[in-house]
């Protein structure tokens, strides 16, 4: 066992609650925590050999890897549009409405999801977490102005995304199952493990959802279309079968 290995396994617990607050998904979580592991044994010798400075540097990698796996969504703001609006001296929201908001869970969750990944991550770590702006600053690499940047702009942003709530709320009137909740449960929906009355609410969210069954339909025509790629007369090339079985037994003799 490598010295890193066991400060890796005293810090699995605040990395997945590090992880889990970014994200905010479990799932996301869990995911982005294993590859954090890997990744950091992978660069082991990268690591000074501080156990005080372990933390610190597996949030460095994790962020890294959440930064480079995020994608934008349709559904995201585009800050520069927002801090446009935020110039104009008419722009406001309805104060009695967005409060009503500002204090439903749902609402600020659906809100933060509308962020980009930085400045999302920026606003939980800071309005969430306490960390402060040079603490995020450190974490994102960059200098303290710039985090003071995304916290103003992201507060902005989540700011526009929970008034525009109702707009899109109006759309999805009498929808059952929010979207995301839909969304979670499709590729189980695809592959027909869901329990019978998830099942039945994901169809009647896509009877009547404007936005979810065009995703439905790409998921289903790429799951088709991907099956095309397996070639089932493929073997696993004999050198890099010896790499695989090498390594392994270097590591049952560790």
């Amino acid at each position: 066992m490598t010295r890193l290995e066991p400060l890796l396994e005293a810090e699995y617990p605040q990395l997945y609650r590090f992880a889990l607050s970014i994200t905010r998904h479990p799932t996301r979580a869990e995911d982005l925590t294993h590859d954090t592991v890997v990744r950091a044994i992978e660069k082991a010798d990268q690591f000074n050999g501080d156990p005080s400075k372990v933390g610190a540097w597996l949030r460095r990698i994790l962020h890294n890897l959440a930064v480079d796996t995020a994608r934008r969504s349709a559904r995201e703001l585009l800050v520069d549009e927002v801090e446009h609006r935020w110039k104009d001296d008419d722009y406001t929201v309805n104060p009695e409405a967005f409060a009503l908001k500002a204090q439903n869970t749902r609402e600020l969750e659906d809100a933060l999801t509308r962020l980009p990944f930085i400045y999302r991550t920026t606003v939980l770590l800071h309005d969430v977490e306490g960390w402060t702006v040079r603490q995020v600053a450190e974490l994102q690499d960059i200098g303290v102005p710039a985090a003071k940047q995304r916290l103003r702009r992201g507060r902005m942003a989540l700011v526009t995304a929970l008034a525009e709530g109702a707009e899109r709320r109006h759309l999805l009137k009498g929808v059952p199952m929010q979207c995301w909740d839909a969304r979670q449960h499709i590729s189980d929906y695809l592959d027909g493990t869901l329990a019978t009355a998830i099942a039945q609410t994901i169809e009647a969210h896509l009877e009547t959802c404007p936005t979810c069954p065009p995703l439905y339909a790409a998921l289903v025509d790429t799951h088709r279309n991907i099956h095309e790629l397996r070639d089932p007369d493929s073997v696993i090339p004999p050198e890099l079968d010896r790499r695989l079985r090498h390594l392994l037994n270097q590591r049952r003799q560790a």
